[in-house]
């Protein structure tokens, strides 16, 4: 198998796995990082939301191979040490989460979105596409806020 060699949260990385294997899968099999969740493996839930690159991607469907040389960040390397990103603050001030499962690509899709748009309309918030089960939308959408507010 082919190495493959990129970074993720900051931390040079090379791993040995085929060409298509999802990029999801080799940073929960390979790396050990779960933060990135199993939904659906079809770029339709977007619980498995990373920035490569600083934008919003499901590593469901991108292949390890098309991030050689990039830039990975997953919910395990937002925060700064112990000081949480805003987003995840906000996140944990509005109590947000139920179940909690897609929380993490909800957060990274938001995280994309306010590097974006400084202050997001409830229509910009709104075209996130990521599915939380629990319905928390309108707790997602203050947080969002909130979080633009404290950026």
């Amino acid at each position: 198998m082919p190495n493959y060699s990129f970074t993720v949260n900051n931390q040079a990385v090379v791993v040995d796995a085929p060409a298509d294997m999802a990029l999801l899968w080799v940073l929960r099999d390979k790396l050990g990082l779960t933060g990135p969740k199993y939904g659906c493996g079809v770029d339709a839930c977007k619980a498995c939301t990373c920035l490569v690159n600083g934008r919003a991607q499901t590593t469901c469907s991108i292949k390890v191979s098309q991030v050689q040389g990039k830039s990975v960040t997953t919910i395990e390397g937002l925060a700064n040490g112990d000081q949480l990103h805003p987003v995840q603050q906000a996140w944990l001030d509005l109590d947000v989460p139920q179940c909690g499962f897609c929380q993490p690509g909800q957060i990274m899709a938001a995280v994309d979105l306010l590097k974006r748009k400084k202050n997001p309309s409830d229509a910009d918030i709104d075209a996130i596409e990521n599915i939380c089960r629990c319905g928390t939308y309108h707790r997602i959408r203050g947080a969002i806020k909130k979080a633009a507010a404290m950026m």
